[in-house]
This record gives structure tokens, C-alpha cells and sequence, in this order.
């Protein structure tokens, strides 16, 4: 339970003390200032508590949003202040400096805002848009007040804030105007955002199985059950937005099932295809390996620019304009095939072509999105004269995932002429050599054993220096580029009976240990713990390790398909116990993700 403080008397007729209570608000009520110092120190520890000026007269939903909202430790509106445990001790500290006697007439939460930020406490001010919230301070301004809150429906404004507010055309025209219903649905009957991510994740689980059956009936099947399973997943954010029901294990939900439910999917397809004769194990891996390299430029890209400073360009200026057209933005959010028109073209395939057909137009479609957004992405960096900081480095270089191999070949190195190299090139020629002699040597042979190691030679280089670079931001995804890129080739080369199925479960248990390092990061607390990194190899170890195996294993069947699910068994159980660790912990940001729509 959480308090809230009226800091005087309730006005006559006033319904704020019903209101905070519909926000689940034990209320009490003080004399006036100088008991509500006393009224805070009796709160239980641990508690949230808020200190409403008895005047105030404004929108349920303007309290909701300013007193209620998880993320924050402290928050603020006119009349309305709260905080949680963290800040408890710093607004006792403002209440006792404002003191009793000098806030007559005066918003009281507003002044202990302003303490509270001037000591250090950061106060979120949520935008409030045509909500209305407000300390008359006579009858008249009263009054108006009242009619301003009577001339707004709040919860319509409820409904519409509850939507992402920069989706994709899919999403906004044909999922959000019924989805937002569903929403509200679920939050009247105590429904958490939690559970239906859940529920979204066993719906795509049971497409993918539908797909696995590989008759036409089940394709149906699969595209609706994929349809709804989107629906859900829209719901899920729009009931959290709604209801403000953040949480550390909602980010955790949202930022790995999206994933998870579309490499099921692909799983699905190609295991259905395979009954009947069809093998498009390598479509569906060349799929996952594409789609993620595509986001992980998208995050590095964007962690490099995050606080950077002269962060302007032409290209930049030009987006901008482009932007002001209207349509433009639309048609330019639906090219990059964002995840809305993704799993719509994947249902709508799926239900009447084939498996190959759909990885085929799934591969093309984001090859030409990954194309377009890097492109310009190039572009601005070359254009803008941004300072990159020194967050910013740190973060791609977690981003980067190297390994104890780069460390190790680093302090070999030293400060030889190597390293002199700009770590963009480095990362090029590792790259480039790698992937080029996976793709022109026999499978098994030393020679792509050799290129592993100059692989790790130059991937370590490359991050020996700060990732300050205009273009330092492609060194993530150039190294998961040539990570998942290896894998694929050696395994399709390979000829081994389910040597595929393997190397798409071990890229599949990497990629999401690449996704958990992304959502971590932006979540503030950093990169996974060192200790992980090092166990499971890095990219680059880990490049090398499955090189060493096709070489060892080359003659001996389906010994090389053992060694690629025992590694990716492997490393799924590390990854997920960490990170399922973590999720739950306290240290977890208290988010919901309101990121890029691809």
C-alpha cells in the first residue's frame, strides 16, 4: 500500500480524497505543514508516498501519471509529489528546510520539487498535454479549473497515450485502434502486462507448431495464430503505458520474447518444409542472422550518438524535412519492414505459399531495409561533427562482445604498428578475411583455421583503442556479422545431417546473450558481468572454437553436429541463468521499452 499526505484540510466538495484512493492510496490528511512532516515520518519504510496539495484540482489520469508511475524515484505535478524508498530521506531533509511557516498561499509539493532536484534527487514532470492539473488558489480560478477538467475526458486521453507514439504504419492503422480496447480490457480485470507477453510468446509457440506440420491447414493456422500473437504483443506495452504497471521482469519479457517468438517461428517453417522434402535450414538461419545484425546496427548506431555533442548533419537536417511532409514518414517507416509489416508479410506467406517463398521475401525485404537505414546512418556520421563520449565508447565496446582471446592478443601486441590501424579497417580486414575463407576453403580445412586466428588478432586490435571513430559504431555488427556468418557457412558446407538445426540453436542462444547486452545497456546498469564474457569465449573465441571443431570433426559424421548442440546447449544455459539472475534483481531498470519498431 502505498500513502498519500494531504497537506491540509480538504476543500469542501473536493473529490481528491476518492481519487487517490481509486489509485490505491492510503490517505491522511495533516492540519496543515507543519503535521505532514510528521505524518511522513510515520509511513512504513519501504513505502511509496505522496504528498497532495488539498487545493488541487485536476484529472484522475493527471495524478495517475505524477504519482504512480514505477520508473522514477521521484515525480511531480503541480499539486502532486511523490516518491519512492530511495528519496524518501531527501524529502524529509526539503520538508524540514521549507519549513512550516513560509508556505502559505503557496504550492507546497512544488517547492519541495525544486529541493528535491537541487539535491541531487532527479524529480520526473510528466507531460500532462491537455490533462489538467491545478492549485486555485480563489473561488473563481476554482472554478475554472473545474470546468477545464469537465471539458477534457481524461480517459481518452488515458486510451490514446497508451499507444506507442512512434510505430509503424501496420501497427498504427491496423492493430492500435482495437488493440488499445483490448488494453483497457485487461487492466479493469486486474490482467498484468506480464502475462500477456506470455500469453503473446505460447500463441507464436503454438503457430510455430502449427507451421511444423507442414500441411496447408496448419500454414492457415500458423498465419492467424502469428496475427494474434502480434495483437498481444501490441496489448502487452499498451496495457503497461495504460495501467503505468512498469517492471523489471516486463523489461525483461518484452526485450527477449519479440525474438524468441520469431526464431521459433522460423523454426517452425523450416521443420514443416522438411516433412515435405524441402530443406530451407539455411534460409531460415541466413534470415535470423540478417535480421539480427540489422538491429544490432540500429543499437549501435544509436548508443554512439546517445549523448554526443555537435550531434547535427545535413543528412540529419534533410530526414527532418522530409519528416514535415507527412507522408513520407509512413512510407519511409514501411520500407525498413518494421515488425508490424514483417510478421503481417510473414502471416499472410504463410498461409498461402511455402516456407522457402516466405524466407526468401523475408531476406530480401530486410536486406533492402538493412541497406537503406545503414546507408544513411553512414551518411550522417560522415557529415555530422559529433563528439562521441566516453560512455558512448565503453558502449560499443560492450556491444562488441570481445572476448579474453582479444585481451591476450593485445597485450601480446603492444603498441606495434597494427594497432596503429583505425579500429573500422581492423575490424573490415578480420571481417572480410574470415568470412571470405569460410566461403572459398574446403570445410574442415586448416586454412580457415589460420584465418580464425588472424580473425582474432585483428577483432582485438580493433577495440584496443576508445571506439571514438565516425563509423566505430559498425564494428558490433560487422563482428556479428562474421560470428553468425561462420557458423552458417561451415554448418551448410559441412553436409552433416543436422549440422543447420545445430548451428541455428547456437546463434540463436548467442543472439539472444547479444540482445540481453543491448537492453542491459539501455536500461543504464551496463554490460553483462566480465565473468560471462570470458566463459563464453567472446565472438571472437567463440569464431574460433567452432573453426577448431570443423576442422577436428571434419571426417567424423555427425560428430561435428554434436559439438555445435553441445556448444549451443552450453552456452543457452549460462546465458539464460545470468540473465534470468539479473532480470530479477533489484539492479534491473524498471522499464518497458519504447524503442525502434523493427
Amino acid at each position: 500500500m502505498s500513502t498519500a499526505i494531504l497537506t491540509g484540510p480538504p476543500a469542501p466538495g473536493s473529490s481528491l480524497d476518492g481519487d487517490l484512493r481509486s489509485l490505491g492510496f492510503d490517505v491522511k490528511a495533516a492540519a496543515g505543514p507543519a503535521e505532514t512532516g510528521a505524518l511522513l515520518a510515520a509511513v512504513p519504510a519501504g513505502e511509496r508516498v505522496a504528498l497532495v496539495d488539498p487545493r488541487f484540482v485536476g484529472h484522475v489520469h493527471a495524478l495517475r501519471l505524477a504519482l504512480t508511475d514505477p520508473r522514477f524515484p521521484a515525480a511531480a505535478a503541480p499539486g502532486a509529489l511523490t516518491v519512492q524508498n530511495g528519496a524518501r530521506s531527501a524529502l524529509a531533509r526539503a520538508l524540514t528546510a521549507a519549513g512550516a511557516d513560509g508556505t502559505d498561499g503557496e504550492d507546497l509539493t512544488g517547492t519541495l520539487a525544486d529541493a528535491l532536484d537541487a539535491d541531487g534527487v532527479a524529480v520526473h514532470r510528466p507531460q500532462l498535454g491537455t490533462l489538467v492539473a491545478t492549485v486555485p488558489t480563489d473561488a473563481e480560478a476554482r472554478h475554472e479549473a473545474r470546468a477545464a477538467v469537465e471539458a477534457v475526458d481524461d480517459e481518452a486521453v488515458r486510451l490514446r497515450s497508451a499507444v506507442k507514439a512512434h510505430d509503424g504504419f501496420f501497427t498504427t492503422f491496423f492493430i492500435s485502434p482495437y488493440s488499445r480496447y483490448i488494453a483497457r480490457w485487461c487492466a479493469r480485470r486486474g490482467l498484468t502486462p506480464n502475462q500477456v507477453t506470455t500469453a503473446s510468446l505460447l500463441t507464436a509457440l503454438i503457430a510455430a507448431g502449427c507451421a511444423a506440420t507442414g500441411e496447408r491447414g496448419g500454414y492457415i493456422a500458423a498465419g492467424v495464430l502469428l496475427l494474434v500473437s502480434f495483437v498481444l504483443d501490441c496489448t502487452d506495452g499498451q496495457l503497461a503505458r495504460y495501467a503505468l504497471k512498469y517492471s523489471t521482469m516486463g523489461a525483461w519479457l518484452d526485450a527477449t520474447f519479440d525474438r524468441a517468438k520469431e526464431y521459433a517461428f522460423y523454426a517452425g517453417l523450416a521443420l514443416g518444409a522438411a516433412r515435405n522434402g524441402d530443406d530451407v535450414w539455411a534460409l531460415a538461419l541466413g534470415a535470423m542472422v540478417l535480421m539480427t545484425c540489422r538491429h544490432v546496427v540500429d543499437f549501435s548506431f544509436n548508443e554512439a550518438n546517445h549523448d554526443a555533442t555537435a550531434n547535427t548533419s545535413p543528412t540529419a537536417a534533410l530526414s527532418d524535412r522530409l519528416d514535415s511532409l507527412g507522408w513520407t514518414v509512413w512510407a519511409r517507416r514501411m520500407i525498413i519492414l518494421p515488425i508490424g509489416e514483417r510478421w503481417a508479410m510473414i502471416a499472410v506467406l504463410t498461409a498461402v505459399t511455402t516456407p522457402r517463398i516466405v524466407f526468401w521475401a523475408l531476406i530480401i525485404g530486410c536486406a533492402f531495409g538493412a541497406c537503406y537505414t545503414t546507408a544513411g546512418r553512414v551518411l550522417r556520421s560522415l557529415t555530422r561533427k559529433a563528439k562521441r563520449t566516453d560512455r558512448a565508447a565503453q558502449a560499443l565496446a560492450d556491444l562488441a562482445d570481445s572476448g579474453p582471446l582479444a585481451a591476450l592478443t593485445n597485450r601480446i601486441l603492444g603498441r606495434t604498428g597494427i594497432l596503429m590501424l583505425p579500429p573500422l579497417v581492423l575490424a573490415l580486414i578480420a571481417t572480410g578475411a574470415m568470412l571470405a575463407a569460410a566461403l572459398s576453403r574446403p570445410f574442415g580445412s586448416d586454412q580457415t583455421v589460420v584465418a580464425a586466428v588472424f580473425y582474432v588478432v585483428f577483432a582485438g586490435a580493433a577495440v584496443a583503442r576508445p571506439l571514438k571513430g565516425a563509423l566505430d559504431w559498425l564494428l558490433p555488427p560487422l563482428f556479428r556479422a562474421a560470428e553468425y556468418g561462420t557458423i552458417l557457412i561451415l554448418a551448410a558446407r559441412s553436409e552433416v545431417n543436422g549440422a543447420l538445426p545445430a548451428a541455428y540453436g547456437l546463434v540463436a542462444a548467442v543472439a539472444y546473450h547479444h540482445y540481453d547486452t543491448v537492453y542491459r545497456i539501455r536500461g543504464g546498469t551496463g554490460a553483462p558481468p566480465t565473468w560471462l564474457v570470458r566463459t563464453i569465449g567472446g565472438h571472437e573465441g567463440r569464431t574460433l572454437l567452432v573453426t577448431v571443431l570443423a576442422a577436428l570433426l571434419a571426417s567424423r559424421g555427425n560428430d561435428f553436429t554434436l559439438a555445435l548442440t553441445a556448444l549451443a546447449v552450453t552456452i543457452a544455459l549460462v546465458v539464460l541463468v545470468e540473465s534470468i539472475r539479473f532480470w530479477v534483481s533489484s539492479g534491473a531498470p524498471a522499464v518497458h521499452d519504447e524503442g525502434e519498431t523493427a
